[in-house]
């Protein structure tokens, strides 16, 4: 927890768009397949390395049935909180901190992925093709379809839970708002009813004006233990779903408050 704690705060400091010599370079990363190139304060290029040859090691290992990958909102899970929503399903996860689209192209090509056959991929992925990358919504939007499409040539008989990009930026006027409803906009139609289920779990973050508590995402952008709760509950029942291959409700309105409402 100390570690995740002082992961916040550079992050806060760096204002997470981070590694501004990175965004200024306005790099190419949607469709780049690639593995981390750049080092960061909080991420170095040799701890990336190793987080993923310990996430290709537990690849070799199969017997995943929940496959859960991103960046560091997905790595960033309490292990305790984590065992107990989802351990019954041999979940394992597979975010690492600072990724982008190309990133996870580059692991699911080259770190022996194809050794699992998870029944369910839960994927959350793109906000940092905006922070670090600074890329604008069709790159990102493309970047994500590229993942998905690959998910679905390594696991064919897969359910996808494709995640939309949660709210980021303090005000509901923050410009990175309608960049990531852009993009959740264009990902949302990949949603076949059949292999790809989107949901845009987001407004649950939210307050009544739209805007982002401290007590949700202290650096407005990464989730505190109680808004971890808050996705867990919401995933949970979809996830129940799709192990049990039954149909998915409706999505709601994207961005509109749903705090205290049951999940869709």
């Amino acid at each position: 927890m100390k570690k995740k704690v002082m992961l916040l705060a550079a992050l806060a400091a760096l204002g997470f768009s981070g590694a501004a010599s990175a965004a200024d370079e306005k790099r190419s990363c949607a469709l780049n397949v690639e593995p981390r190139t750049v080092e960061y304060p909080w991420m170095s290029i040799a701890r990336w390395h190793a987080m993923n040859d310990g996430l290709k090691a537990r690849a070799a290992q199969g017997d995943v049935d929940v496959l859960f990958l991103g960046d560091s909102i997905t790595e960033m899970w309490d292990k305790t909180a984590w065992d107990s929503r989802f351990g019954k399903y041999r979940a394992a996860n597979f975010g690492i901190g600072g990724d982008h689209t190309g990133n996870v192209l580059w692991r699911l090509k080259n770190d022996g992925m194809d050794k699992l056959r998870p029944k369910v991929v839960v994927l959350l992925i793109g906000v940092n093709n905006f922070g670090l990358c600074n890329e604008e919504p069709e790159q990102v939007s493309g970047g994500v379809k590229a993942v998905v499409a690959e998910l679905r040539t390594l696991y064919p008989d897969a359910r996808i839970l494709l995640n939309g990009i949660l709210p980021n930026g303090q005000l509901a006027q923050d410009e990175r708002r309608a960049k990531a409803r852009a993009v959740n906009g264009a990902i949302a139609a990949l949603d076949d009813g059949r292999h790809v289920f989107f949901r845009d779990y987001g407004p649950r973050f939210l307050e009544a004006n739209g805007d982002i508590a401290a007590e949700t995402m202290p650096d407005f952008l990464h989730l505190t233990p109680k808004a971890y709760a808050t996705w867990a509950e919401a995933m949970g029942p979809d996830i129940e779903l799709l192990m049990r291959e039954q149909p998915m409700p409706g999505q709601p309105t994207p961005e509109q408050p749903m705090q205290n409402k049951p999940a869709q």
